[in-house]
Protein backbone atom coordinates (compact mmCIF):
# COMPACT_ATOMS: atom_id res chain seq x y z
CA UNK A 1 0.00 0.00 0.00
CA UNK A 2 0.83 3.46 -0.43
CA UNK A 3 2.55 5.50 2.16
CA UNK A 4 0.93 9.18 2.97
CA UNK A 5 -0.02 11.55 5.29
CA UNK A 6 -3.05 11.14 7.29
CA UNK A 7 -4.77 13.91 6.13
CA UNK A 8 -3.70 13.14 2.31
CA UNK A 9 -5.92 10.11 2.66
CA UNK A 10 -8.39 12.03 4.51
CA UNK A 11 -8.85 14.52 0.70
CA UNK A 12 -8.55 11.26 -1.25
CA UNK A 13 -11.61 9.87 0.82
CA UNK A 14 -13.56 13.14 0.01
CA UNK A 15 -12.90 12.68 -3.62
CA UNK A 16 -14.03 8.70 -3.08
CA UNK A 17 -16.79 9.88 -1.87
CA UNK A 18 -18.25 12.69 -4.54
CA UNK A 19 -16.60 16.07 -2.69
CA UNK A 20 -16.08 18.55 -5.44
CA UNK A 21 -15.44 21.69 -3.36
CA UNK A 22 -14.76 23.01 0.31
CA UNK A 23 -16.17 26.24 1.84
CA UNK A 24 -13.74 27.11 4.61
CA UNK A 25 -10.95 29.36 5.69
CA UNK A 26 -7.22 28.66 6.39
CA UNK A 27 -5.10 28.69 9.66
CA UNK A 28 -2.43 27.61 11.34
CA UNK A 29 -3.88 24.33 12.81
CA UNK A 30 -5.62 23.06 9.05
CA UNK A 31 -2.98 24.10 7.15
CA UNK A 32 -1.92 20.42 6.63
CA UNK A 33 -5.27 19.65 5.25
CA UNK A 34 -5.10 22.92 2.91
CA UNK A 35 -1.72 21.47 1.83
CA UNK A 36 -3.33 18.06 1.23
CA UNK A 37 -6.04 19.82 -0.91
CA UNK A 38 -3.41 21.55 -3.15
CA UNK A 39 -1.75 18.58 -3.54
CA UNK A 40 -4.85 16.63 -4.89
CA UNK A 41 -5.64 19.27 -7.61
CA UNK A 42 -9.06 18.03 -8.18
CA UNK A 43 -11.39 19.62 -5.26
CA UNK A 44 -12.09 23.22 -5.49
CA UNK A 45 -12.34 25.30 -2.76
CA UNK A 46 -14.02 28.65 -2.06
CA UNK A 47 -12.83 31.47 -0.04
CA UNK A 48 -15.55 32.50 2.89
CA UNK A 49 -14.95 36.27 4.89
CA UNK A 50 -16.41 34.54 7.97
CA UNK A 51 -16.84 31.05 9.08
CA UNK A 52 -19.84 30.21 9.80
CA UNK A 53 -20.47 31.74 6.33
CA UNK A 54 -18.24 28.52 5.09
CA UNK A 55 -21.06 26.58 7.56
CA UNK A 56 -24.11 27.99 5.44
CA UNK A 57 -22.44 28.07 1.85
CA UNK A 58 -22.28 24.22 2.69
CA UNK A 59 -25.77 23.92 4.01
CA UNK A 60 -27.21 26.14 0.38
CA UNK A 61 -25.12 23.62 -1.79
CA UNK A 62 -25.98 19.98 -0.25
CA UNK A 63 -29.40 21.98 -0.01
CA UNK A 64 -29.48 22.61 -3.87
CA UNK A 65 -28.82 18.86 -5.62
CA UNK A 66 -29.93 15.49 -4.37
CA UNK A 67 -27.01 13.70 -3.13
CA UNK A 68 -24.76 17.00 -2.20
CA UNK A 69 -22.80 17.10 0.74
CA UNK A 70 -21.46 20.33 1.40
CA UNK A 71 -18.11 20.26 3.49
CA UNK A 72 -16.83 23.45 5.22
CA UNK A 73 -12.99 23.67 6.84
CA UNK A 74 -11.95 25.95 9.52
CA UNK A 75 -8.72 26.04 11.66
CA UNK A 76 -8.99 25.18 15.44
CA UNK A 77 -10.81 26.95 18.32
CA UNK A 78 -13.03 29.85 17.13
CA UNK A 79 -13.24 28.28 13.59
CA UNK A 80 -14.95 25.81 14.83
CA UNK A 81 -17.16 27.47 17.37
CA UNK A 82 -18.28 30.13 14.69
CA UNK A 83 -19.65 27.04 12.30
CA UNK A 84 -21.53 25.71 15.48
CA UNK A 85 -24.39 27.73 13.94
CA UNK A 86 -24.08 26.05 10.64
CA UNK A 87 -24.13 22.52 11.78
CA UNK A 88 -27.57 23.30 14.09
CA UNK A 89 -29.42 24.93 11.31
CA UNK A 90 -28.27 21.80 9.39
CA UNK A 91 -29.27 19.52 12.24
CA UNK A 92 -32.31 20.74 12.47
CA UNK A 93 -33.80 20.50 8.95
CA UNK A 94 -31.70 17.15 8.54
CA UNK A 95 -29.03 18.21 6.22
CA UNK A 96 -25.95 16.72 6.34
CA UNK A 97 -23.01 18.62 5.57
CA UNK A 98 -19.35 18.13 6.78
CA UNK A 99 -17.60 20.24 9.20
CA UNK A 100 -13.76 19.54 9.37
CA UNK A 101 -11.56 21.54 11.93
CA UNK A 102 -8.14 21.72 13.07
CA UNK A 103 -6.34 20.79 16.78
CA UNK A 104 -3.61 21.54 18.80
CA UNK A 105 -0.88 18.72 18.64
CA UNK A 106 -2.40 15.94 21.29
CA UNK A 107 0.08 17.12 23.35
CA UNK A 108 -1.03 20.26 24.19
CA UNK A 109 -5.45 19.53 24.08
CA UNK A 110 -5.31 19.50 27.96
CA UNK A 111 -2.97 22.56 28.45
CA UNK A 112 -5.11 25.33 27.40
CA UNK A 113 -2.72 25.61 24.23
CA UNK A 114 -3.70 28.95 21.70
CA UNK A 115 -7.12 28.39 20.59
CA UNK A 116 -7.52 24.64 21.53
CA UNK A 117 -10.97 23.85 22.69
CA UNK A 118 -13.08 20.90 22.79
CA UNK A 119 -15.07 21.47 19.67
CA UNK A 120 -16.61 18.13 19.58
CA UNK A 121 -18.27 18.15 22.91
CA UNK A 122 -19.46 21.82 21.97
CA UNK A 123 -20.47 20.69 18.57
CA UNK A 124 -22.75 17.64 20.20
CA UNK A 125 -25.99 18.38 20.85
CA UNK A 126 -26.51 19.40 16.56
CA UNK A 127 -24.55 17.13 15.00
CA UNK A 128 -24.95 13.58 14.87
CA UNK A 129 -21.49 12.86 15.32
CA UNK A 130 -18.67 14.65 16.14
CA UNK A 131 -15.08 13.74 16.95
CA UNK A 132 -11.91 14.43 17.92
CA UNK A 133 -9.03 11.92 15.95
CA UNK A 134 -6.45 10.66 17.78
CA UNK A 135 -4.76 8.11 15.91
CA UNK A 136 -3.55 9.19 12.70
CA UNK A 137 -4.39 5.33 11.53
CA UNK A 138 -7.90 6.01 12.05
CA UNK A 139 -8.02 9.26 9.91
CA UNK A 140 -9.27 7.96 6.13
CA UNK A 141 -11.51 5.37 8.48
CA UNK A 142 -13.70 8.25 10.56
CA UNK A 143 -14.42 10.42 7.33
CA UNK A 144 -15.45 6.77 5.92
CA UNK A 145 -17.65 6.69 8.97
CA UNK A 146 -18.82 9.98 8.68
CA UNK A 147 -20.38 9.62 5.29
CA UNK A 148 -21.84 6.54 6.01
CA UNK A 149 -23.67 8.12 9.28
CA UNK A 150 -24.12 11.70 7.28
CA UNK A 151 -26.43 9.42 4.73
CA UNK A 152 -28.02 6.95 6.71
CA UNK A 153 -31.70 6.96 8.53
CA UNK A 154 -32.50 10.86 9.39
CA UNK A 155 -29.75 12.69 7.47
CA UNK A 156 -27.50 15.62 9.29
CA UNK A 157 -23.82 17.10 9.71
CA UNK A 158 -21.09 15.33 11.36
CA UNK A 159 -18.33 17.41 12.83
CA UNK A 160 -14.33 15.67 12.47
CA UNK A 161 -11.79 17.87 14.61
CA UNK A 162 -8.05 16.95 13.55
CA UNK A 163 -5.16 17.47 15.79
CA UNK A 164 -1.98 19.23 13.74
CA UNK A 165 0.43 16.47 14.42
CA UNK A 166 -2.40 13.69 13.49
CA UNK A 167 -3.13 14.96 10.18
CA UNK A 168 0.92 15.21 9.44
CA UNK A 169 1.50 11.81 10.55
CA UNK A 170 2.36 9.16 7.88
CA UNK A 171 -0.07 5.64 7.20
CA UNK A 172 -0.64 3.23 4.71
CA UNK A 173 -3.71 3.66 2.60
CA UNK A 174 -4.63 2.89 -0.58
CA UNK A 175 -7.46 4.60 -1.92
CA UNK A 176 -7.36 2.15 -4.89
CA UNK A 177 -9.48 -0.03 -3.31
CA UNK A 178 -11.41 2.23 -1.04
CA UNK A 179 -15.19 1.90 -0.98
CA UNK A 180 -18.36 3.75 0.64
CA UNK A 181 -20.21 1.86 3.29
CA UNK A 182 -23.53 1.01 2.44
CA UNK A 183 -26.57 3.32 3.51
CA UNK A 184 -28.80 2.40 5.49
CA UNK A 185 -32.68 4.12 5.39
CA UNK A 186 -35.58 2.38 6.99
CA UNK A 187 -38.26 1.22 4.56
CA UNK A 188 -42.18 0.52 5.35
CA UNK A 189 -43.77 -2.33 5.22
CA UNK A 190 -46.45 -3.53 2.79
CA UNK A 191 -48.40 -4.06 5.70
CA UNK A 192 -48.28 -0.38 6.83
CA UNK A 193 -48.66 1.05 4.15
CA UNK A 194 -52.23 -0.89 3.37
CA UNK A 195 -53.25 -0.05 6.96
CA UNK A 196 -52.49 3.68 6.04
CA UNK A 197 -53.94 3.50 2.88
CA UNK A 198 -57.09 1.76 4.41
CA UNK A 199 -57.15 4.68 6.78
CA UNK A 200 -56.98 6.73 4.25
CA UNK A 201 -59.44 5.80 2.26
CA UNK A 202 -62.37 5.50 4.76
CA UNK A 203 -61.68 9.56 5.39
CA UNK A 204 -64.19 11.91 3.65
CA UNK A 205 -61.88 14.91 3.12
CA UNK A 206 -58.15 13.58 3.83
CA UNK A 207 -54.81 15.86 2.92
CA UNK A 208 -51.23 14.53 2.46
CA UNK A 209 -48.87 17.00 4.17
CA UNK A 210 -45.95 17.05 2.87
CA UNK A 211 -42.73 17.82 4.92
CA UNK A 212 -38.90 18.68 3.50
CA UNK A 213 -37.92 14.61 4.37
CA UNK A 214 -39.80 14.88 0.84
CA UNK A 215 -37.38 17.00 -0.61
CA UNK A 216 -34.24 15.54 1.02
CA UNK A 217 -35.14 11.92 -0.33
CA UNK A 218 -36.37 13.40 -3.82
CA UNK A 219 -39.13 11.67 -4.07
CA UNK A 220 -41.43 15.11 -5.23
CA UNK A 221 -42.07 12.98 -8.46
CA UNK A 222 -43.51 10.35 -6.74
CA UNK A 223 -45.40 12.20 -4.17
CA UNK A 224 -47.59 14.10 -6.99
CA UNK A 225 -47.86 10.91 -8.37
CA UNK A 226 -49.79 9.41 -5.19
CA UNK A 227 -51.83 12.21 -5.02
CA UNK A 228 -53.09 12.28 -8.60
CA UNK A 229 -53.62 8.59 -7.96
CA UNK A 230 -55.55 9.29 -4.83
CA UNK A 231 -57.32 12.70 -5.83
CA UNK A 232 -55.98 13.63 -2.63
CA UNK A 233 -54.80 17.39 -1.76
CA UNK A 234 -51.33 18.07 -0.59
CA UNK A 235 -50.34 20.90 1.76
CA UNK A 236 -46.73 21.40 2.26
CA UNK A 237 -45.04 22.95 5.04
CA UNK A 238 -42.48 25.59 4.46
CA UNK A 239 -39.63 22.90 3.99
CA UNK A 240 -41.64 20.69 1.59
CA UNK A 241 -42.66 23.47 -0.22
CA UNK A 242 -42.06 22.50 -4.16
CA UNK A 243 -42.36 19.09 -3.83
CA UNK A 244 -45.47 19.84 -5.56
CA UNK A 245 -46.02 22.86 -7.92
CA UNK A 246 -48.04 25.84 -7.17
CA UNK A 247 -50.36 25.78 -9.81
CA UNK A 248 -50.87 22.09 -9.48
CA UNK A 249 -54.57 21.39 -8.97
CA UNK A 250 -54.40 18.86 -5.75
CA UNK A 251 -51.77 21.78 -4.12
CA UNK A 252 -54.19 23.06 -1.75
CA UNK A 253 -51.68 26.26 0.17
CA UNK A 254 -49.64 26.10 3.34
CA UNK A 255 -50.52 26.03 6.65
CA UNK A 256 -49.75 27.70 9.72
CA UNK A 257 -49.54 31.04 11.83
CA UNK A 258 -46.88 32.62 9.48
CA UNK A 259 -45.91 31.13 6.63
CA UNK A 260 -49.65 30.31 5.44
CA UNK A 261 -52.14 30.65 3.34
CA UNK A 262 -55.44 32.17 3.95
CA UNK A 263 -56.75 29.20 1.87
CA UNK A 264 -54.45 26.51 3.15
CA UNK A 265 -55.30 26.99 6.90
CA UNK A 266 -59.27 27.22 5.65
CA UNK A 267 -58.73 23.61 3.79
CA UNK A 268 -56.67 22.09 6.95
CA UNK A 269 -59.54 22.87 9.05
CA UNK A 270 -62.19 21.30 6.92
CA UNK A 271 -60.21 18.27 6.43
CA UNK A 272 -61.13 14.93 9.03
CA UNK A 273 -57.58 12.93 8.13
CA UNK A 274 -53.97 13.69 7.30
CA UNK A 275 -51.20 11.31 6.06
CA UNK A 276 -48.07 13.64 7.50
CA UNK A 277 -45.14 12.25 5.32
CA UNK A 278 -41.13 13.83 6.03
CA UNK A 279 -42.56 16.24 8.04
CA UNK A 280 -41.94 16.75 11.78
CA UNK A 281 -45.45 18.62 13.13
CA UNK A 282 -43.31 22.11 13.53
CA UNK A 283 -45.27 24.32 15.92
CA UNK A 284 -45.31 27.32 13.36
CA UNK A 285 -47.48 24.78 11.13
CA UNK A 286 -49.08 23.41 14.00
CA UNK A 287 -49.83 26.20 16.08
CA UNK A 288 -51.64 24.12 19.45
CA UNK A 289 -52.09 20.80 19.36
CA UNK A 290 -55.28 20.55 20.21
CA UNK A 291 -56.70 23.08 17.29
CA UNK A 292 -54.83 21.24 14.90
CA UNK A 293 -55.92 18.33 15.71
CA UNK A 294 -59.53 18.54 17.01
CA UNK A 295 -61.33 16.56 14.25
CA UNK A 296 -58.44 14.99 12.58
CA UNK A 297 -56.86 11.10 12.34
CA UNK A 298 -53.09 11.14 11.73
CA UNK A 299 -51.01 9.46 10.09
CA UNK A 300 -47.04 10.06 10.46
CA UNK A 301 -44.34 8.52 8.07
CA UNK A 302 -40.87 9.97 8.90
CA UNK A 303 -37.65 8.41 8.70
CA UNK A 304 -36.53 8.61 12.14
CA UNK A 305 -37.91 6.48 15.05
CA UNK A 306 -38.04 9.48 17.59
CA UNK A 307 -39.76 11.95 15.65
CA UNK A 308 -42.74 9.68 15.68
CA UNK A 309 -45.02 10.75 19.26
CA UNK A 310 -42.66 13.69 19.58
CA UNK A 311 -45.02 16.56 18.96
CA UNK A 312 -48.20 14.72 19.47
CA UNK A 313 -49.16 10.49 19.12
CA UNK A 314 -50.48 9.54 15.94
CA UNK A 315 -53.23 7.18 14.94
CA UNK A 316 -50.51 5.07 13.30
CA UNK A 317 -46.80 5.71 13.05
CA UNK A 318 -44.76 4.67 9.64
CA UNK A 319 -40.79 4.73 10.32
CA UNK A 320 -39.85 5.07 7.16
CA UNK A 321 -37.66 7.07 4.29
CA UNK A 322 -40.27 9.47 2.55
CA UNK A 323 -38.89 8.06 -1.07
CA UNK A 324 -39.34 4.01 0.40
CA UNK A 325 -42.56 4.49 1.87
CA UNK A 326 -43.90 6.66 -1.74
CA UNK A 327 -42.90 3.93 -3.58
CA UNK A 328 -45.54 1.41 -1.61
CA UNK A 329 -48.02 3.85 -1.53
CA UNK A 330 -48.03 4.25 -5.22
CA UNK A 331 -48.20 0.57 -5.83
CA UNK A 332 -50.67 -0.07 -3.62
CA UNK A 333 -52.58 2.58 -5.18
CA UNK A 334 -51.88 1.54 -8.31
CA UNK A 335 -53.56 -1.83 -7.51
CA UNK A 336 -56.45 -0.62 -5.83
CA UNK A 337 -57.37 2.28 -8.16
CA UNK A 338 -58.02 -1.18 -10.66
CA UNK A 339 -59.96 -2.81 -8.76
CA UNK A 340 -62.14 0.66 -7.92
CA UNK A 341 -61.24 0.00 -4.63
CA UNK A 342 -60.29 4.11 -4.30
CA UNK A 343 -62.96 6.72 -3.49
CA UNK A 344 -64.00 9.45 -5.85
CA UNK A 345 -62.41 12.66 -4.21
CA UNK A 346 -63.79 14.86 -6.80
CA UNK A 347 -66.29 17.24 -4.50
CA UNK A 348 -63.53 17.54 -1.70
CA UNK A 349 -60.59 18.33 -4.20
CA UNK A 350 -63.69 21.44 -6.16
CA UNK A 351 -63.89 22.59 -2.83
CA UNK A 352 -60.31 23.05 -1.91
CA UNK A 353 -59.56 24.41 -5.30
CA UNK A 354 -62.71 26.44 -4.62
CA UNK A 355 -60.91 28.17 -1.34
CA UNK A 356 -57.40 28.67 -3.64
CA UNK A 357 -59.34 30.94 -6.43
CA UNK A 358 -61.20 32.45 -3.96
CA UNK A 359 -59.56 33.24 -0.65
CA UNK A 360 -56.57 35.23 -1.48
CA UNK A 361 -54.53 38.49 0.21
CA UNK A 362 -54.43 41.93 -1.66
CA UNK A 363 -50.66 42.73 -3.12
CA UNK A 364 -51.50 45.30 -6.04
CA UNK A 365 -50.42 48.31 -3.92
CA UNK A 366 -49.01 51.71 -5.32
CA UNK A 367 -47.75 53.44 -1.80
CA UNK A 368 -44.37 55.09 -1.55
CA UNK A 369 -42.71 53.92 0.57
CA UNK A 370 -43.20 50.49 -1.02
CA UNK A 371 -45.67 48.29 0.58
CA UNK A 372 -43.74 44.39 0.78
CA UNK A 373 -46.92 42.90 -0.81
CA UNK A 374 -46.07 44.48 -4.07
CA UNK A 375 -42.37 43.48 -4.58
CA UNK A 376 -43.79 39.64 -4.31
CA UNK A 377 -46.40 40.41 -6.60
CA UNK A 378 -43.63 42.10 -9.04
CA UNK A 379 -40.94 39.24 -8.48
CA UNK A 380 -43.31 36.52 -9.37
CA UNK A 381 -44.43 38.41 -12.71
CA UNK A 382 -40.44 39.14 -13.04
CA UNK A 383 -38.69 35.82 -12.35
CA UNK A 384 -41.25 33.47 -13.26
CA UNK A 385 -41.43 29.47 -12.55
CA UNK A 386 -37.50 28.44 -12.94
CA UNK A 387 -36.62 30.84 -10.10
CA UNK A 388 -34.96 29.53 -6.71
CA UNK A 389 -35.38 31.71 -3.81
CA UNK A 390 -33.25 31.28 -0.79
CA UNK A 391 -34.13 33.04 2.58
CA UNK A 392 -33.99 32.40 5.93
CA UNK A 393 -36.24 34.46 8.58
CA UNK A 394 -37.83 37.76 9.33
CA UNK A 395 -40.75 39.37 8.44
CA UNK A 396 -39.55 39.09 4.83
CA UNK A 397 -39.58 35.45 4.65
CA UNK A 398 -43.15 35.06 6.30
CA UNK A 399 -44.53 37.40 3.53
CA UNK A 400 -42.44 35.94 0.84
CA UNK A 401 -43.94 32.36 1.85
CA UNK A 402 -47.59 34.30 1.93
CA UNK A 403 -47.10 35.35 -1.21
CA UNK A 404 -44.36 34.04 -3.51
CA UNK A 405 -44.79 30.59 -5.70
CA UNK A 406 -42.53 27.92 -5.88
CA UNK A 407 -43.32 25.48 -8.97
CA UNK A 408 -40.27 22.86 -8.43
CA UNK A 409 -38.14 21.08 -5.10
CA UNK A 410 -35.24 22.82 -4.22
CA UNK A 411 -36.31 26.02 -5.75
CA UNK A 412 -37.34 26.94 -2.44
CA UNK A 413 -34.10 26.79 -0.19
CA UNK A 414 -34.94 28.07 3.61
CA UNK A 415 -33.52 26.75 7.16
CA UNK A 416 -36.96 26.18 8.51
CA UNK A 417 -36.22 25.22 12.04
CA UNK A 418 -33.23 27.30 13.31
CA UNK A 419 -33.44 30.63 11.43
CA UNK A 420 -30.24 32.51 11.55
CA UNK A 421 -29.87 35.82 10.41
CA UNK A 422 -26.92 36.18 7.88
CA UNK A 423 -28.01 32.42 6.46
CA UNK A 424 -29.83 34.04 2.92
CA UNK A 425 -26.53 35.32 1.70
CA UNK A 426 -24.10 32.22 2.01
CA UNK A 427 -26.27 30.04 1.31
CA UNK A 428 -27.27 31.50 -1.89
CA UNK A 429 -23.55 31.44 -2.73
CA UNK A 430 -23.88 27.32 -2.03
CA UNK A 431 -26.84 27.24 -4.00
CA UNK A 432 -24.73 28.78 -7.05
CA UNK A 433 -21.44 27.05 -6.76
CA UNK A 434 -23.89 23.87 -6.88
CA UNK A 435 -25.64 24.69 -9.42
CA UNK A 436 -23.89 27.52 -12.07
CA UNK A 437 -27.36 27.83 -14.27
CA UNK A 438 -29.97 27.86 -12.00
CA UNK A 439 -31.98 31.15 -11.49
CA UNK A 440 -31.26 31.94 -7.91
CA UNK A 441 -33.16 35.27 -6.24
CA UNK A 442 -32.07 35.90 -2.36
CA UNK A 443 -34.91 37.58 -0.61
CA UNK A 444 -33.87 39.26 2.89
CA UNK A 445 -34.76 41.79 5.28
CA UNK A 446 -32.34 44.36 5.80
CA UNK A 447 -31.08 42.70 9.41
CA UNK A 448 -30.29 39.45 7.71
CA UNK A 449 -28.81 40.85 4.65
CA UNK A 450 -26.11 43.06 7.58
CA UNK A 451 -25.14 40.15 9.33
CA UNK A 452 -22.98 38.43 6.92
CA UNK A 453 -22.70 40.96 4.41
CA UNK A 454 -19.08 40.54 3.82
CA UNK A 455 -20.06 37.24 2.14
CA UNK A 456 -20.47 39.84 -0.93
CA UNK A 457 -17.26 39.60 -2.04
CA UNK A 458 -16.49 35.63 -1.67
CA UNK A 459 -18.97 36.25 -4.58
CA UNK A 460 -17.52 38.80 -6.60
CA UNK A 461 -14.24 37.04 -5.98
CA UNK A 462 -15.61 33.78 -7.27
CA UNK A 463 -17.77 35.28 -9.78
CA UNK A 464 -20.70 33.91 -8.24
CA UNK A 465 -23.86 35.64 -9.58
CA UNK A 466 -27.23 35.57 -8.36
CA UNK A 467 -29.84 38.09 -7.36
CA UNK A 468 -30.65 39.58 -3.96
CA UNK A 469 -33.92 41.28 -3.30
CA UNK A 470 -33.76 43.20 0.04
CA UNK A 471 -36.41 44.85 1.39
CA UNK A 472 -34.96 47.25 3.66
CA UNK A 473 -37.71 48.99 6.57
CA UNK A 474 -34.70 49.77 8.63
CA UNK A 475 -36.55 47.92 11.57
CA UNK A 476 -36.30 44.43 13.06
CA UNK A 477 -39.74 43.96 11.94
CA UNK A 478 -40.44 40.29 13.20
CA UNK A 479 -39.45 41.46 16.50
CA UNK A 480 -41.19 44.63 16.13
CA UNK A 481 -44.40 43.22 15.66
CA UNK A 482 -44.11 40.67 18.29
CA UNK A 483 -43.37 43.47 20.85
CA UNK A 484 -46.81 45.10 19.94
CA UNK A 485 -48.19 42.71 22.87
CA UNK A 486 -45.76 44.24 25.39
CA UNK A 487 -46.79 47.61 23.89
CA UNK A 488 -43.44 48.59 23.01
CA UNK A 489 -40.99 49.41 19.99
CA UNK A 490 -37.54 49.14 21.95
CA UNK A 491 -34.24 48.71 20.85
CA UNK A 492 -35.62 47.23 17.07
CA UNK A 493 -35.21 50.24 15.02
CA UNK A 494 -32.04 50.72 12.82
CA UNK A 495 -32.69 54.16 11.19
CA UNK A 496 -30.37 56.65 12.11
CA UNK A 497 -29.17 59.83 9.35
CA UNK A 498 -26.34 58.44 7.50
CA UNK A 499 -23.52 61.33 7.26
CA UNK A 500 -21.95 60.00 4.23
CA UNK A 501 -25.13 59.01 2.60
CA UNK A 502 -28.16 62.03 3.13
CA UNK A 503 -30.06 60.11 0.02
CA UNK A 504 -31.12 57.67 2.65
CA UNK A 505 -33.30 59.70 4.52
CA UNK A 506 -32.82 58.16 7.43
CA UNK A 507 -32.48 54.77 6.72
CA UNK A 508 -29.15 53.94 8.42
CA UNK A 509 -27.06 51.49 6.39
CA UNK A 510 -26.18 52.75 2.57
CA UNK A 511 -26.18 49.13 1.39
CA UNK A 512 -25.78 50.06 -2.28
CA UNK A 513 -22.72 51.50 -1.55
CA UNK A 514 -21.01 48.74 1.00
CA UNK A 515 -22.38 46.33 -2.18
CA UNK A 516 -20.45 48.23 -4.28
CA UNK A 517 -17.82 48.44 -2.27
CA UNK A 518 -17.29 44.94 -1.86
CA UNK A 519 -17.34 44.38 -5.57
CA UNK A 520 -20.81 43.93 -6.61
CA UNK A 521 -23.43 45.98 -8.49
CA UNK A 522 -26.70 47.30 -6.70
CA UNK A 523 -29.89 49.28 -7.45
CA UNK A 524 -32.05 51.10 -5.32
CA UNK A 525 -35.84 51.59 -5.44
CA UNK A 526 -38.23 53.37 -3.84
CA UNK A 527 -40.85 53.50 -6.29
CA UNK A 528 -43.27 50.23 -6.81
CA UNK A 529 -43.47 51.13 -10.42
CA UNK A 530 -39.60 51.16 -10.86
CA UNK A 531 -39.63 46.96 -9.86
CA UNK A 532 -39.77 45.56 -12.69
CA UNK A 533 -37.39 47.64 -14.31
CA UNK A 534 -34.90 47.23 -11.78
CA UNK A 535 -35.00 43.67 -11.68
CA UNK A 536 -34.64 43.56 -15.81
CA UNK A 537 -31.52 45.63 -15.18
CA UNK A 538 -30.52 43.64 -12.28
CA UNK A 539 -30.50 40.37 -14.73
CA UNK A 540 -28.69 42.18 -17.26
CA UNK A 541 -25.66 43.20 -14.85
CA UNK A 542 -25.67 39.91 -13.44
CA UNK A 543 -24.92 38.23 -16.87
CA UNK A 544 -22.78 40.69 -17.44
CA UNK A 545 -20.43 41.26 -14.20
CA UNK A 546 -21.21 37.70 -13.20
CA UNK A 547 -21.25 39.00 -9.45
CA UNK A 548 -24.29 39.08 -6.96
CA UNK A 549 -26.37 42.14 -7.84
CA UNK A 550 -28.43 43.83 -4.85
CA UNK A 551 -32.23 45.35 -5.31
CA UNK A 552 -32.81 47.41 -2.46
CA UNK A 553 -36.54 47.98 -2.36
CA UNK A 554 -37.18 50.92 0.39
CA UNK A 555 -40.31 49.65 2.28
CA UNK A 556 -42.55 51.80 4.45
CA UNK A 557 -41.02 51.38 8.06
CA UNK A 558 -44.20 49.40 9.48
CA UNK A 559 -45.94 47.29 7.99
CA UNK A 560 -47.73 44.55 9.66
CA UNK A 561 -47.51 40.72 8.32
CA UNK A 562 -50.87 38.00 8.86
CA UNK A 563 -49.89 35.82 11.61
CA UNK A 564 -51.17 34.75 14.46
CA UNK A 565 -51.69 32.31 17.28
CA UNK A 566 -53.74 29.64 15.84
CA UNK A 567 -54.12 28.34 12.38
CA UNK A 568 -58.00 29.53 13.19
CA UNK A 569 -57.50 32.71 14.44
CA UNK A 570 -54.60 34.77 12.03
CA UNK A 571 -54.94 38.05 12.00
CA UNK A 572 -55.14 39.96 8.82
CA UNK A 573 -53.55 43.50 8.92
CA UNK A 574 -54.02 44.33 5.29
CA UNK A 575 -56.91 43.75 3.21
CA UNK A 576 -58.01 40.59 1.80
CA UNK A 577 -59.70 39.16 -1.09
CA UNK A 578 -62.77 37.14 -0.99
CA UNK A 579 -63.33 36.59 -4.97
CA UNK A 580 -65.93 35.05 -6.49
CA UNK A 581 -64.62 31.46 -7.39
CA UNK A 582 -65.74 31.71 -11.10
CA UNK A 583 -63.10 34.15 -11.15
CA UNK A 584 -61.55 34.25 -14.62
CA UNK A 585 -57.83 35.73 -13.86
CA UNK A 586 -56.10 36.26 -10.76
CA UNK A 587 -53.41 38.85 -10.66
CA UNK A 588 -52.77 38.66 -6.96
CA UNK A 589 -51.05 35.86 -4.62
Amino acid sequence: MARMMAIEAAVHVLEKEGVSVCFGVPGAAINPFYAALRKNGRIGHILARHVEGASHMAEGYTRAEAGNIGVCVGTSGPAGTDMITGLYSASADSIPILCITGQAPRARLHKEDFQAINVPDIAKPVTKWAVTVLEPGQVPYAFQQAFHIMRSGRPGPVLIDLPIDVQMAEIEFDPDTYQSLPVYKPAATRAQIEKALAMLNEAERPLIVAGGGIINADASDRLVEFAELTGIPVIPTLMGWGSIPDDHPLMAGMVGLQTAHRYGNATMLESDFVLGIGNRWANRHTGSIDVYTKGRRFVHVDIEPTQIGRVFMPDFGIVSDAAAALDLFVTVAEEWKAAGKLRDRSEWVAQCQARKRGMLRRSDFDNVPVKPQRVYQEMNTAFGEDVCYVSTIGLSQIAGAQFLHVYKPRHWINCGQAGPLGWTLPAALGVRVADPKRKIVALSGDYDFQFLIEELAVGAQFKLPYIHVLVNNSYLGLIRQAQRGFNMDYQVQLGFENVNAPEVNGYGVDHVAVAEGLGCKAIRVTDPNDLSAAFTRAAQWMDEFQVPVVVEVILERVTNIAMGTEINNVTEFEEVLDLPVDEPELVNA
